[in-house]
């Protein structure tokens, strides 16, 4: 891999209830559940993620259920669309179970020549199923219902909604390495041949929309690859010639992490591979155990009695 950005490694949601998020997300999508620990910031509350078997930068969707935050509204300033790649000929199964389970879901329909189907989760989160034209080899996580030939491989883009799409894109094509590929109505899209997958942002421009508040049903951030920290400070010196305020870096226990605002007010977080979420508990039993920050170990009895029951 080069010294470059490897498309998305990971984005970030936010849910009002932990369960139902959770029972979403592993029984209806069919994703795994990597990793159950807590929000840095607020032990009080989980951190989901969800991704592929071993939770491979490119799959990863986390979670903040901060129970009873009630719903937000996307708008300007946010990451409005996740997209996920799935097999050819899949998205009839996945119309056909989005309408058995009571999914909100709309129609097929066709972007960029790959079809694709609409759907939402219990928050309103807004999801997109796609069939990537150059397919996707990556190996996907199999449940009882959900078996290779449908399941969902990992992110295929990601859609920012913007008042001027002008700043975000010199952000990306100048520091991150993308660059315009075609546009459809006011829909510009940008990608890196960095990787082949997870590979692709949207930027959406709509001068007149109000912007987005951050609650249920909203994303909270949008975070890009790096294959480790000397590559990740060397693009902390580039976001910072730019004029952009950047953190210093941060331990996430499973990556470490930069985090700046782009201009168009969407936040953004570059995250390294290393060292992955088998750190701390083995391949076969991620997501079964919670998993507590080093700062919090000390405090497991109360932090448990105030999270919410997920059985």
């Amino acid at each position: 891999m080069e010294d470059r950005i490897l498309g998305l490694h990971h984005i970030t949601a936010i849910a009002d209830n932990a369960k139902r998020n959770l029972d979403f997300y592993t029984n209806i999508l069919g994703v795994r559940f990597v990793k159950k620990t807590v929000n840095f910031d607020d032990p009080g509350t989980y951190h989901f993620y969800f991704g592929n078997e071993t939770g491979t930068p490119g799959t990863i969707l986390t979670f903040f259920p901060w129970e009873g935050i009630g719903k937000g509204s996307t708008g300007t300033g946010m990451a409005t669309e996740i997209g996920y790649a799935v097999p050819e000929g899949s998205l009839e199964f996945w119309a056909a179970r989005f309408k058995e389970k009571g999914v909100t879901h709309g129609e097929i329909a066709e972007r960029f020549g790959e079809l694709y189907l609409p759907l939402e989760d219990p928050d309103g989160l807004k999801l997109n199923l796609i069939v990537p034209k150059n397919g996707d080899d990556r190996k996907a996580w199999e449940t009882a219902d959900v078996k290779a030939a449908q399941a969902t491989q990992g992110f295929h883009n990601v859609t920012l909604n913007l008042r001027s799409i002008g700043p975000t894109a010199t952000v990306l094509t100048e520091i991150l390495g993308y660059q315009p590929q075609g546009v459809e109505g006011n829909r510009h899209r940008f990608v890196t041949d960095a990787i082949g997958n997870a590979n692709i942002v949207d930027l959406i421009e709509s001068p007149k929309e109000a912007a987005g508040r951050n609650a249920a049903g909203t994303n909270h951030h949008v975070a890009f690859r790096v294959q480790n920290d000397e590559i990740l400070m060397k693009f902390r010196e580039k976001v910072m010639k730019k004029g952009l305020n950047i953190t210093p870096k941060i331990d996430r226990d499973y990556f470490f992490s930069l985090y700046f605002r782009e201009p168009g007010g969407v936040l953004f977080e570059l995250a390294t591979d290393n060292p992955g979420f088998t750190v701390d508990e083995p391949l076969e039993e991620l997501g079964k155990n919670l998993k507590l920050p080093a700062q919090y170990r000390a405090m497991r009895g109360e932090i448990e009695k105030v999270l919410p029951p997920l059985q």
